[in-house]
């Protein structure tokens, strides 16, 4: 492994996002199909879109949605399981906040999986105490 380097980009190789989005078991197994176009629509749909990179190999990823002018949110942070502990999470983190920062905007929100409080704490996030995240079921 070289230097992992990071950069916000507009496009990204899909198969590879589609390998890392399986990894993190976001998508179902390896044999189902994602259409190509859908990862592109997630990347420019995304205020910023962060990669982590091992040479040509994309190892890990990061995006934010905002309006760009209120506040942002980061999402979909992920590193592939043979890289993961090596710092690359922090990496993409710290480059979407560079990149949201320079934008203007300091409110920066996310939703932490159970039991990576820790590694967002680290970066300093902290709680929202009295909030509780939620999820549209669908139509009643």
């Amino acid at each position: 492994m070289k230097e992992i380097t990071y950069e916000i980009v507009t496009e990204a190789d899909r198969n590879q996002l589609i390998a890392l989005y399986k990894d993190a078991g976001w998508w179902k197994t390896e044999n189902d199909e994602v259409d190509p176009e859908f990862v592109d629509k997630i990347i420019k749909g995304s205020f910023s879109f962060a990669i982590a990179k091992d040479q040509d190999r994309i190892v890990g990823m990061g995006r934010s949605i905002s309006d760009g002018v209120s506040d942002a949110y980061i999402q979909d942070v992920v590193v592939l399981t043979e890289y993961r502990g090596k710092g690359i999470g922090k990496g993409i983190i710290r480059a979407l906040l560079e990149y949201i920062s320079n934008k203007g905007l300091s409110w920066i929100g996310l939703i932490s999986e159970p039991g990576a409080e820790r590694f967002y704490e680290s970066l300093n996030f902290e709680k929202m105490e009295n909030y509780t995240p939620y999820l549209w079921k669908g139509k009643e």
